[in-house]
Parts: C-alpha cells; sequence; structure tokens
C-alpha cells in the first residue's frame, strides 16, 4: 500500500486481488472507469457504499469532516488496503458551500449520501435537521454543475419523502410507490421525514435547472444490518440496542418499517450510479413487518441473551404512556398497529435488487454488535 497525506486529502492505493463483492445482485453492473465522489463517507450506509465501490477497483473520493481522524475513517483506510481501489479522503463540511469542490472535480459520478438522521431529541430541528439537508443537497448539487466532468448524482433520500405516517399509506388504499411524496411532515411534526422530503425536492429543482447531468434518487426505508465501525452513533445501532439491552423491557406498542439491509442499500447506490436505465426514484423496502416479529425472531435466535421487550402494548395503553414517552397522540393514531405496504418491484427491476430476509439482517446485526463488544449478552 502507498499513501500520501496531506492537509485536505490522504490516498490509498491498493492493488491486492479483488474482494468479494458483498452486493446481492444477480449481475451486478460493471467497474467504474473513473473516480467516484461520495460525501458523507463516515456513514453507516456510505461506509457499505464506499465498501462496494473499493470492490469494484473504483477511485473512490470520500468527504469526511475530519479525513485525518482515524477514529473517524479508520474503517474505511482498512477497507481500502484490503480492496482493489483507491481512497482518497478530503475534508468537506455540508454547511460550507465550497468545500466539496476538490472532491468532485474530475468524477463522472457524485453518490450524496451526507445528511444529519435523528428522528428525535433535537430542540431545534430548523437547525439540526432541515437545515443541513437542504443546505447541504444545495452545495453539493451546485458543485456538480460547476463540474463539467459530472454526469450522474445519485442522491440518498428516504422513503420518508414518500410518506410521513404509516397511515398515508391507509389514506390511499393501496401501496405507496415512487409517485407519492410526503404530504403530511413538518417542522413541527415529523421533522426528520420532513427534512428528507424538502431537501429531496430540492435535489429535483435543482437538476430540472441544468443539463449536464442526470439525478437518481435512492429512497432507503429503515436501514439495519451489520456496521463496518465499532462506532455506536448510528440511528439504527441505537435503536437495536435499545431493543435488547433492557431500555424497553417492560413492554413495547406494535408499529411497522419499511426495513431494508444495509447492505443491499450500498449495493442500489453503486447500482443506481452505473445501470444506464436508472433514472428516477428507487424505493429501498425488503420488508414492511412489525417490530414484534422482530422481537419474536431475536428470542428464538438469541434466547436469554438479549434483554427484549416483555409486553405487547396495546393502543390504548400507548394513548396513555406516550406522552411521557415525548409522543403525540397523533403520533400514536397513526402508527401504532398500522400496517404499511411499500411497493419496491421497481427497485428490483431497475436496480437488480434480491433483498435479504429481514430475520437474516437483524441477526447479523445484533451478531455484530456482540462482536464488536457495542453489546453485552447476559449468562
Amino acid at each position: 500500500m502507498s499513501s500520501e497525506v496531506g492537509a485536505s486529502l490522504m490516498t490509498f492505493t491498493v492493488t491486492s486481488a479483488a474482494t468479494t463483492l458483498r452486493c446481492n445482485v444477480p449481475d451486478p453492473s460493471s467497474p467504474f472507469s473513473g473516480p467516484v465522489a461520495i460525501t458523507g463517507a463516515t456513514g453507516y450506509v456510505a461506509a457499505h457504499v464506499v465498501r462496494e465501490l473499493l470492490a469494484r477497483g473504483a477511485t473512490v473520493h470520500a468527504t469526511a469532516r475530519e479525513p485525518t481522524n482515524q477514529a473517524k475513517v479508520g474503517h474505511l483506510t482498512r477497507l481500502a488496503q484490503e480492496s482493489p481501489g483507491t481512497l482518497k479522503l478530503f475534508a468537506a463540511d455540508l454547511l460550507d458551500a465550497g468545500s466539496f469542490s476538490a472532491a468532485i472535480d474530475g468524477c463522472e459520478v457524485v453518490i450524496h449520501t451526507a445528511s444529519p438522521f435523528e428522528l428525535s431529541g433535537t430542540q431545534n430541528p430548523q437547525r439540526d435537521l432541515v437545515d443541513p439537508a437542504l443546505n447541504g443537497t444545495r452545495n453539493v448539487l451546485k458543485t456538480c454543475s460547476s463540474m463539467p466532468s459530472v454526469r450522474r448524482v445519485v442522491l440518498t433520500s428516504s422513503t420518508y419523502a414518500i410518506y410521513g405516517d404509516p397511515s398515508d399509506c391507509t389514506a390511499l388504499g393501496r401501496p405507496l410507490t415512487e409517485e407519492d411524496w410526503n404530504e403530511t411532515s413538518s417542522l413541527s411534526y415529523g421533522a426528520y421525514p420532513f427534512s428528507k422530503t424538502v431537501a429531496e425536492r430540492e435535489a429535483w429543482k435543482l437538476a430540472g435547472a441544468q443539463a449536464h447531468w442526470r439525478l437518481v434518487v435512492v429512497n432507503p426505508g429503515f436501514v439495519m444490518g451489520p456496521s463496518l465501525t465499532t462506532r455506536n452513533d448510528s440511528a439504527s445501532i441505537d435503536f437495536l440496542l435499545g431493543l435488547i439491552d433492557g431500555r424497553r423491557a417492560s413492554g413495547m406498542w406494535q408499529f411497522y418499517a419499511p426495513w431494508v439491509d444495509v447492505r443491499d442499500v450500498g449495493c442500489a447506490h453503486v447500482e443506481a450510479a452505473l445501470r444506464t436505465d436508472a433514472e428516477g426514484r428507487h424505493a429501498l423496502v425488503g420488508d414492511a413487518a412489525g417490530i414484534w416479529d422482530v422481537i419474536h425472531w431475536l428470542r428464538e435466535d438469541f434466547g436469554a441473551k438479549l434483554r427484549l421487550p416483555r409486553m405487547r402494548v396495546p393502543k390504548w395503553l400507548a394513548y396513555m404512556v406516550a406522552p411521557t414517552a415525548g409522543f403525540s397522540w397523533k403520533y400514536v393514531s397513526s402508527n401504532v398497529d398500522v400496517p404499511l405496504r411499500i411497493d419496491a418491484a421497481r427497485s428490483r427491476a431497475r436496480l437488480g435488487l434480491n433483498y435479504r430476509p429481514l430475520r437474516e439482517t437483524i441477526r447479523a446485526h445484533v451478531e455484530q454488535m456482540i462482536r464488536d463488544g457495542l453489546y453485552v449478552p447476559r449468562g
């Protein structure tokens, strides 16, 4: 391995044999011919995109706020050491309009994953969620428009840009598709879904204002599956830890989510970047099971090693306890015991995805957390 270290970038060049692709498609598309830029590369999802790119021999221009901080980027440099690709790390910040220029310069493909993910707890959703998502998208896409080399931009959006609550699906009386948009979230109710919606709408607006690059959007559901880092600061890891470490042992109400494996999401980004027929939006959903299905599988697979919820909280009781847990009655009405259906046929057909079973995803995620010391199983 050779390396070049500078103030704004580090280069890791690896010439070892190709590693096994983690992409679960029957015939993965061909490797990239030029460098690929990816924003927010240290993130939970982005790391899997980087792994897939490196496994295909790509030169990856990866942005991070602290590209010399090995605690943040060490898992990426290790991926590069094990892959035939080349990793170059660039300093960039979502709210710094000019900071992405160096990373994007010379790239035909840009994959924009960087965005805050916090479903609850923020006291200032405009500052903490909407502004970074919206202005970050503007900054990255405007930089793309200023770079003649860029031909395609892949944007990480969310199924939350398609719907706000499962009741949106119930109201329509049919499965949700890429033709649907979230019309029910707002800054005061569902700020994170709202941030994803306004950011994607802005992306389509900016894409329509120019002609030299094409926008392709992937809309992942609730992403789960093994992390490539031992850090525990992702919302997915925090959710799963809260499910198995006893914080919710007394009980939990039933809700349904559009689950998807992080490895499938990583693959989807790369296929969206390469396939000539990839265009528009792509809902990424492998399953829309209820949380009590997940709890049942975990109890069967791990037994007493996990401190799982014991009681399914009925909806009438959810109304009573929701305010003390930070949830509104509107949330309970629109989410608890309300099934969800999202049609993911387009992502299967256009991106060639073959989604992993949810039970396999959740089991692999728990195993990774145990292996990395993020959760210590009991007795």
